[in-house]
């Protein structure tokens, strides 16, 4: 279980409902804050200790709600405030913290702030968003590039200048280095800190501050360009001016502050920031007077083997003293991990058991995305189907996110697999009713039985929770190391190959006794055997 005093979110385990796709109570085909309240109990039964819900504040939708109009309304598509509140309050019956995502770095261009900032050059919010004069040919000021496609700056008629957006052109960048617009937007946090919330997953949490001289980015290196086989041209460039900026730090201490003056509050960042993702997160965590913990991309991409997982868990623990990271596997924003990590011809339901098991025994807090409890692989969906503008403008290069945002599925035999009364905003596949809650609940061997297990044997554990990591050397494809703390030791294993592997125990280890992971795993003597996919867990002697 998480620390249970004010730094609870110290090794927690979230959960995050993404509501369009979590239950509808209207038969609009979209989910809302009532279904939240009605599913949480299915959260609470996972042994999860926080949820965090992504954007349902007031906006016009053109990315799905990361396009704010309004930072202390709720959307009427997710209910009304007092759903909101009937949330919070069930929630924290049930022992779960909520945390909301916060989208900081950039408002809707029909927020009002954006739309008096772009009626003329001096009215009191002119200086709210990032405006730049055109070069003498009418070009853009420099050459940022949008992560959504195009050049990041959006040519505005009445004033005349440009405005810079890191997204989409409706996607206006607020402007951090007028302390107004941070004082403006911290009052927004304390209107949901008012409300109950218990933490904030705070969005780009490194895109708040640009290059005050508008300074154009360098290309990538060269031996890095060369080997780039991406299809955004946003990977092109070295992000050296664009975003991380060094005056972030500031505001994030602000940030803090306020949360401090709240009792047991936390803050989790989102940070993107390629080549040097982990310097970021080093210093947004450290110190104790800027974010509780962030997450990177660093385990939510192809790679899927002991040397990438170690490799990224021991350079954190090299890099970061006294910061916390979040891992997590999948999320709204990337192909589901079963689909990513099952191998040709493989078994996505032996990857997601093997993927639990992992992210369990890894040192840090973990976050898991709705649906990864049944074993969801990512949806195929046809053109037409889509609705995330990332998707749309880069077909078929690459498909975006809307194959990992279909709906929850609750019931096999149900309308829309218990999801809506109406059509789903995203097609629900057939393959998905198969993995449904109700299918999985009775099954002692199912996905969702495993996510249940681990997690239970996760929070009986300190020294997973909180305690230490230090790594071991294995031959192959297996990961081994040692989990330390509450006056425990464990003993960790996990064999990534498709065949069997044995690890012979070094001659500074005993195994006292075996934990039962059900995963195959057997000790002979001093010899360790693990099938493909399987994992051991030992107390250490």
């Amino acid at each position: 279980m998480a620390s249970d005093n004010g730094e609870w979110w110290r090794g927690c385990v979230i959960y995050q409902i993404y509501p369009r796709s979590f239950q509808d109570t209207t038969g609009d085909g979209s989910g809302d804050l009532r279904g939240v309240a009605s599913r949480l109990a299915h959260v609470a039964s996972l042994g999860a200790d926080a949820v965090w819900l992504s954007p349902f504040f007031k906006s016009p939708m053109a990315d799905m709600g990361y396009d704010v109009s309004d930072y202390t309304a709720v959307d009427p598509m997710f209910g009304t405030s007092d759903d909101f509140d009937a949330v919070v309050a069930e929630a924290h019956r049930l022992g779960l913290k909520v945390i909301i995502d916060q989208v900081l770095s950039h408002s809707s261009d029909r927020h009002e702030w954006f739309v008096e900032s772009r009626a003329g050059r001096d009215n009191p919010r002119a200086d709210w968003y990032v405006w730049a004069d055109p070069r003498p040919d009418g070009t853009a000021p420099n050459n940022w590039l949008s992560v959504f496609g195009g050049p990041a700056w959006e040519w505005d008629a009445t004033r005349r200048q440009y405005y810079m957006h890191n997204f989409l052109a409706s996607q206006p960048d607020l402007n951090f280095h007028n302390p107004e617009v941070q004082d403006a937007l911290l009052e927004t946090v304390r209107f949901w800190l008012e409300r109950g919330v218990d933490g904030f997953r705070l969005d780009t949490v490194n895109y708040y501050v640009h290059d005050r001289w508008l300074r154009s980015n360098p290309p990538l290196a060269s031996s890095v360009a060369d080997t780039n086989t991406e299809t955004n041209p946003y990977l092109y460039q070295e992000h050296l001016f664009d975003k991380t900026q060094p005056e972030n730090l500031a505001f994030l201490k602000r940030f803090r502050a306020l949360l401090d003056e709240y009792e047991g509050r936390a803050a989790v960042g989102e940070v993107g920031d390629e080549t040097r993702s982990l310097q970021t997160l080093a210093a947004y965590t450290s110190g104790g007077d800027k974010l509780d913990m962030c997450y990177t991309f660093d385990l939510l991409g192809l790679q899927f083997s002991a040397a990438h997982v170690r490799g990224c868990v021991e350079a954190f623990e090299s890099a970061v003293s006294d910061g916390w990271v979040c891992w997590a596997f999948s999320n709204h924003d990337v192909v589901r991990h079963v689909t990513r990590w099952t191998r040709p011809g493989g078994n996505p339901e032996a990857v997601a058991k093997f993927s639990i098991a992992l992210l369990s025994c890894l040192r840090g807090s973990i976050c898991l995305y709705q649906g990864e409890e049944l074993g969801l692989e990512e949806a195929e969906l046809a053109f037409e189907d889509l609705r995330d503008p990332y998707g749309i403008r880069f077909w078929p290069g690459f498909k975006g996110r809307d194959g990992c945002r279909t709906p929850m599925v609750w019931e096999k035999g149900a309308e829309n697999a218990g999801f809506s009364t109406g059509k789903p905003w995203l097609p629900i596949p057939e393959s998905h009713r198969a993995r449904a809650v109700d299918v999985q609940n009775g099954e002692a061997k199912s996905v969702l039985a495993s996510y249940r297990a681990m997690l239970a044997l996760r929070r009986q554990h300190a020294a997973l929770v909180q305690g230490s990591i230090r790594f071991l050397d294995a031959a192959g494809d297996v990961l081994a190391f040692i989990r330390e703390g509450g006056g425990e030791k464990l003993l960790c294993l996990f064999n990534f190959a498709e065949e069997p592997a044995k690890w012979p125990l070094p001659q500074s280890i005993d195994v006292a006794e075996t934990i039962d992971l059900g995963a195959g795993a057997a000790l002979q003597g001093k010899i360790l055997s693990l099938p493909p996919l399987g994992c051991f867990l030992g107390r250490a002697g």
